[in-house]
Protein backbone atom coordinates (compact mmCIF):
# COMPACT_ATOMS: atom_id res chain seq x y z
CA UNK A 1 0.00 0.00 0.00
CA UNK A 2 3.01 2.20 0.33
CA UNK A 3 3.89 2.51 -2.88
CA UNK A 4 0.60 4.06 -3.75
CA UNK A 5 1.35 7.02 -0.88
CA UNK A 6 2.52 10.51 -2.32
CA UNK A 7 6.11 12.06 -1.26
CA UNK A 8 3.98 14.30 1.55
CA UNK A 9 1.79 10.98 2.57
CA UNK A 10 5.23 9.38 3.43
CA UNK A 11 6.87 12.16 4.91
CA UNK A 12 3.88 11.95 6.99
CA UNK A 13 4.49 8.31 7.98
CA UNK A 14 8.11 8.41 8.19
CA UNK A 15 7.33 11.41 10.60
CA UNK A 16 5.63 9.60 12.62
CA UNK A 17 7.91 6.86 13.12
CA UNK A 18 10.28 9.67 13.99
CA UNK A 19 7.51 10.95 16.84
CA UNK A 20 7.44 7.97 18.26
CA UNK A 21 11.21 6.94 18.65
CA UNK A 22 11.44 10.73 20.19
CA UNK A 23 9.01 9.47 22.74
CA UNK A 24 10.58 6.52 23.39
CA UNK A 25 7.29 5.11 22.33
CA UNK A 26 6.96 1.12 21.22
CA UNK A 27 4.95 1.85 18.11
CA UNK A 28 3.70 4.43 16.44
CA UNK A 29 -0.18 5.50 16.99
CA UNK A 30 -2.69 8.07 15.48
CA UNK A 31 -1.32 11.04 17.55
CA UNK A 32 2.11 10.57 16.15
CA UNK A 33 0.22 10.51 12.87
CA UNK A 34 -1.04 13.64 13.88
CA UNK A 35 1.79 15.27 14.74
CA UNK A 36 4.07 14.60 11.81
CA UNK A 37 0.77 15.82 9.85
CA UNK A 38 1.54 19.55 11.83
CA UNK A 39 5.04 19.37 11.25
CA UNK A 40 4.51 19.55 7.21
CA UNK A 41 4.56 22.68 5.10
CA UNK A 42 3.22 23.25 1.44
CA UNK A 43 1.10 20.17 1.29
CA UNK A 44 -2.93 19.72 1.16
CA UNK A 45 -3.35 18.68 4.60
CA UNK A 46 -0.77 21.63 5.98
CA UNK A 47 -3.13 24.07 3.71
CA UNK A 48 -6.14 22.98 5.61
CA UNK A 49 -4.98 22.26 8.81
CA UNK A 50 -3.73 26.72 8.67
CA UNK A 51 -7.27 27.39 7.14
CA UNK A 52 -8.73 25.99 10.04
CA UNK A 53 -5.82 27.63 12.48
CA UNK A 54 -4.82 24.02 13.60
CA UNK A 55 -1.26 24.76 12.64
CA UNK A 56 -0.62 28.19 15.39
CA UNK A 57 -2.05 25.51 17.73
CA UNK A 58 0.82 22.40 17.48
CA UNK A 59 1.72 22.89 21.12
CA UNK A 60 -1.70 22.98 22.36
CA UNK A 61 -3.04 19.36 20.72
CA UNK A 62 0.44 18.26 21.74
CA UNK A 63 -0.25 18.68 25.10
CA UNK A 64 -3.57 17.39 24.48
CA UNK A 65 -2.28 14.30 23.10
CA UNK A 66 0.46 13.78 25.72
CA UNK A 67 -1.98 14.01 28.74
CA UNK A 68 -4.59 11.34 27.02
CA UNK A 69 -1.53 9.36 27.15
CA UNK A 70 -0.86 9.71 30.79
CA UNK A 71 -5.06 9.22 31.40
CA UNK A 72 -3.65 5.37 29.90
CA UNK A 73 -5.26 6.67 26.43
CA UNK A 74 -8.48 7.81 27.94
CA UNK A 75 -10.53 10.39 25.91
CA UNK A 76 -11.62 13.76 27.68
CA UNK A 77 -15.09 12.60 27.29
CA UNK A 78 -14.53 9.71 28.53
CA UNK A 79 -13.14 10.99 31.93
CA UNK A 80 -15.96 12.83 32.06
CA UNK A 81 -18.29 9.92 31.55
CA UNK A 82 -16.52 8.63 34.45
CA UNK A 83 -16.83 11.91 36.37
CA UNK A 84 -20.53 11.32 36.15
CA UNK A 85 -20.18 7.91 38.01
CA UNK A 86 -18.48 9.44 40.65
CA UNK A 87 -14.42 8.13 39.28
CA UNK A 88 -12.11 10.56 39.55
CA UNK A 89 -9.48 9.57 36.91
CA UNK A 90 -7.16 12.29 37.85
CA UNK A 91 -7.17 10.81 41.28
CA UNK A 92 -6.34 7.32 40.29
CA UNK A 93 -3.74 8.34 37.55
CA UNK A 94 -2.19 10.23 40.39
CA UNK A 95 -2.22 7.36 42.85
CA UNK A 96 -0.71 4.86 39.93
CA UNK A 97 2.32 7.72 39.37
CA UNK A 98 2.72 8.19 42.96
CA UNK A 99 3.07 4.29 43.17
CA UNK A 100 4.91 3.52 40.08
CA UNK A 101 6.31 6.81 38.91
CA UNK A 102 5.13 9.79 36.27
CA UNK A 103 3.94 8.39 32.88
CA UNK A 104 2.86 5.08 34.04
CA UNK A 105 0.00 4.58 32.43
CA UNK A 106 1.37 6.20 28.97
CA UNK A 107 2.21 3.05 27.71
CA UNK A 108 -1.67 1.26 28.45
CA UNK A 109 -3.10 3.10 25.43
CA UNK A 110 -0.82 2.25 22.57
CA UNK A 111 -0.50 -1.41 21.89
CA UNK A 112 -1.14 -2.50 25.61
CA UNK A 113 2.70 -2.77 26.64
CA UNK A 114 3.16 -4.91 23.31
CA UNK A 115 5.33 -3.59 20.33
CA UNK A 116 4.16 -3.10 16.77
CA UNK A 117 4.58 -5.65 14.42
CA UNK A 118 8.00 -4.87 12.90
CA UNK A 119 9.53 -3.82 16.04
CA UNK A 120 11.22 -7.08 16.65
CA UNK A 121 13.38 -6.30 13.77
CA UNK A 122 14.36 -2.55 14.72
CA UNK A 123 11.44 -0.91 13.22
CA UNK A 124 8.50 0.69 15.10
CA UNK A 125 5.84 -1.19 14.50
CA UNK A 126 1.64 0.55 14.18
CA UNK A 127 -0.58 0.16 16.79
CA UNK A 128 -3.62 -1.39 15.37
CA UNK A 129 -5.60 2.02 15.36
CA UNK A 130 -2.83 3.28 13.02
CA UNK A 131 -2.85 1.12 10.25
CA UNK A 132 -6.75 0.91 10.68
CA UNK A 133 -6.14 4.92 10.09
CA UNK A 134 -4.38 4.39 6.82
CA UNK A 135 -6.71 1.63 5.88
CA UNK A 136 -9.05 4.21 6.02
CA UNK A 137 -7.05 6.90 4.35
CA UNK A 138 -6.95 4.32 1.27
CA UNK A 139 -10.43 3.83 1.55
CA UNK A 140 -10.93 7.63 1.63
CA UNK A 141 -8.89 8.04 -1.48
CA UNK A 142 -10.33 5.72 -3.39
CA UNK A 143 -13.61 7.26 -2.73
CA UNK A 144 -12.97 10.28 -3.83
CA UNK A 145 -11.26 8.73 -7.30
CA UNK A 146 -7.84 9.92 -6.01
CA UNK A 147 -4.85 8.56 -8.00
CA UNK A 148 -2.90 8.14 -4.68
CA UNK A 149 -3.37 8.69 -1.00
CA UNK A 150 -2.19 11.61 -0.10
CA UNK A 151 -1.89 13.33 3.56
CA UNK A 152 -5.09 14.94 3.51
CA UNK A 153 -6.96 11.43 3.42
CA UNK A 154 -4.53 10.61 6.36
CA UNK A 155 -6.49 13.91 7.67
CA UNK A 156 -9.45 13.05 6.58
CA UNK A 157 -9.39 9.36 8.32
CA UNK A 158 -7.94 10.47 11.56
CA UNK A 159 -11.06 12.89 12.01
CA UNK A 160 -13.59 9.95 11.18
CA UNK A 161 -11.58 7.53 13.87
CA UNK A 162 -13.44 7.84 16.77
CA UNK A 163 -10.78 8.57 19.78
CA UNK A 164 -8.35 10.57 21.22
CA UNK A 165 -7.13 12.57 17.82
CA UNK A 166 -10.50 13.23 16.55
CA UNK A 167 -11.79 14.46 19.78
CA UNK A 168 -8.32 16.58 20.29
CA UNK A 169 -9.09 17.82 16.48
CA UNK A 170 -12.83 17.72 16.96
CA UNK A 171 -12.13 20.33 20.49
CA UNK A 172 -10.24 22.98 17.93
CA UNK A 173 -12.53 22.96 14.68
CA UNK A 174 -11.22 20.44 12.42
CA UNK A 175 -13.59 17.91 11.89
CA UNK A 176 -14.42 16.08 8.51
CA UNK A 177 -16.97 18.54 7.73
CA UNK A 178 -14.75 21.42 7.89
CA UNK A 179 -11.93 19.98 5.94
CA UNK A 180 -14.07 18.77 2.81
CA UNK A 181 -15.16 22.47 3.01
CA UNK A 182 -11.52 23.66 2.88
CA UNK A 183 -10.23 20.79 0.86
CA UNK A 184 -13.17 21.08 -2.08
Amino acid sequence: MFERFTRSARAVVTGAVEHAERAGADSVDDGHLLLALLDRRGSRASFALAALGADRRREEIAEALADARRRGGLTQADTEALAGLGIDVEEIVARVEETHGAGALASVGEGRGRKGIGSRFGHRGFTRDAKDTLVRALRIATANRARAIGDEHILLALTTRPGIVAEVLGDRGVTREALDRVLT
